[in-house]
């Protein structure tokens, strides 16, 4: 049936009625009311799970300056939009609102800003063809001890997103004067969190296309079983629902897209791709163009590298110095991983390190990607491989714990097998069923994931 078919039908078979003041739908309290919430978080808000204060408009305008565009003056909207904001004044509110997207749209690159001097990769071909992959590690995915390492690896990512949770959006000096050394939940753990949504998408989709995969693939999985996103994820949800596809759907009025979207999700690519790390950055670099660009892309790309490297390379250091190396530090995500090597080489302790990564990092958004792919780096060089160890470090680091310790704790579990991993972190996490905030699955059993996951490890071989 043609388009003009079917409102041709509506148009003729329909008789009109005559509807009472109660029937007709002029009140638009409720879209009112719903489109304000909206407009406010972006404003002002509280992660879910740590309640620490977000502005997004300010680490909209903040990521901007940070890649090296010039704005227009913007700092008296800025502070007449939060008062508006405390006063209810969202008439006045919307109107800042806009004047202020209108500003980061008009935003011009200044060619002789730092950030712009870099490499930003435009394609996955640009990318493979300036990087020296290491040769693949064979790896048997019918085996035991493959099923034991991507148990461990899902064990690992639940208890670093469960206990990074509750510490996320704050400083190490603020959590180490409320908690002290994290050795244990600050509160009752769970696994309601964005951390593995949208692997679970993927891993979806690649079950369905294997190695063929193609973002298009992966957004509609999005668009279908995930309801919303934050930053960089929900600006590319809504692109991907006005028909938008990847990559532009990544970067397409998009001030998040080298946020941490990317890198908190990338170690499912290594997971199906495991001793292949060329093949996991392929299936990575193809996720993250669905809601990142640039070097929020790398991110992504390098846990990815280090969960398909870690199947077949035991030692921890090894492991992390290697995979930084396939970065080149003409990207200012190379050289990040290189500043951190560097402190971590040059310091005596997590802290020393880590303390040098801040000062070097503070102008970025705590949810940007380089400050935490520094934290990574920390935690993986002091961790020395012991996860205990690992987790103290990457959750007394701070700033986006949950998505930091997820990942490397993912990688040691795929290292050292799900021995490492004490029962008092995993028990309250699989005793029922993933609970998660997608359309579906809302629920998953732990046995059932891990099996889907290693389906999906043997449709690329």
């Amino acid at each position: 049936m043609k388009a003009w078919e079917l409102t041709r039908d509506l148009l003729r078979n329909t008789k009109p009625v005559v509807r009472s003041a109660e029937e007709q739908t002029w009140d638009a309290s409720a879209v009112m009311a719903a489109g304000d919430a909206m407009l406010a978080m972006f404003w002002k808000s509280n992660v879910p799970g740590s309640a620490a204060p977000e502005c997004l408009m300010a680490g909209a305008l903040q990521s901007l300056e940070s890649k090296g565009y010039v704005l227009a003056p913007y700092h008296e909207l800025l502070a007449e939009g939060l008062k508006a904001l405390d006063a209810g004044d969202f008439e006045q509110l919307y109107v800042i609102d806009m004047r202020l997207r209108t500003i980061m749209q008009a935003a011009q690159p200044d060619p002789e800003h730092p950030s712009q001097k870099t490499i930003r990769y435009k394609s996955w071909e640009e990318f493979d063809a300036a990087t020296s992959w290491p040769a693949d590690e064979k790896v048997d995915v019918a085996g035991a001890d493959f099923a034991d390492q991507t148990r461990a690896a899902w064990l690992g990512q639940l208890v670093g997103a469960a206990a990074g949770t509750a510490l996320e959006g704050y400083t190490a000096a603020n959590i180490a004067e409320v908690f002290g050394p994290i050795r244990d939940y600050v509160r009752e753990p769970n696994t309601y969190n964005d951390d593995i949504t949208f692997e679970l998408a993927f891993l979806e989709a690649y079950g369905d296309k294997g190695p063929a995969i193609t973002g298009t693939d992966i957004a509609a999985r999005w668009t279908g079983m995930i309801p919303m996103g934050w930053s960089a994820e929900g600006i590319a949800l809504n692109n991907i629902r006005r028909g938008i596809m990847p990559p532009v759907s990544g970067w397409l009025e998009n001030p998040f897209d080298e946020w941490i979207g990317g890198q908190m999700r990338g170690t499912i690519c290594g997971m199906v791709a495991p001793g292949r790390a060329r093949e996991a950055a392929r299936l990575a670099y193809i996720d993250a163009e669905v809601s990142a660009a640039g070097n929020g892309i790398l991110g992504e790309v390098f846990n990815a590298v280090l969960a398909a490297r870690a199947y077949t390379l035991s030692d921890t250091r090894e492991l992390l110095t290697s995979t930084c190396a396939l970065f080149s530090t003409a990207t200012e995500y190379g050289a990040v991983l290189a500043f951190a090597l560097d402190a971590c080489r040059t310091s005596d302790d997590w802290q020393t390190a880590w303390a040098k990564c801040d000062e070097e990092y503070v102008e970025y958004n705590w949810i940007h990607v380089y400050p935490n792919a520094a934290a990574q780096v920390v935690a993986l060089w002091f961790g020395e491989g012991d996860f205990d160890r690992t987790l103290e470090i990457i959750c007394g680091i701070g700033h986006d714990v949950d998505c930091n310790a997820a990942q490397i704790l993912c990688v040691l579990g795929i290292q050292k097998r799900s021995g490492v991993i004490a029962e008092r972190w995993y028990a309250p996490l699989i005793k029922d069923d993933i609970v998660t905030y997608m359309r579906r699955p809302a629920q998953i059993a732990f046995g059932d994931l891990v099996q889907q996951t290693l389906d999906a490890a043997a449709i690329g071989r």
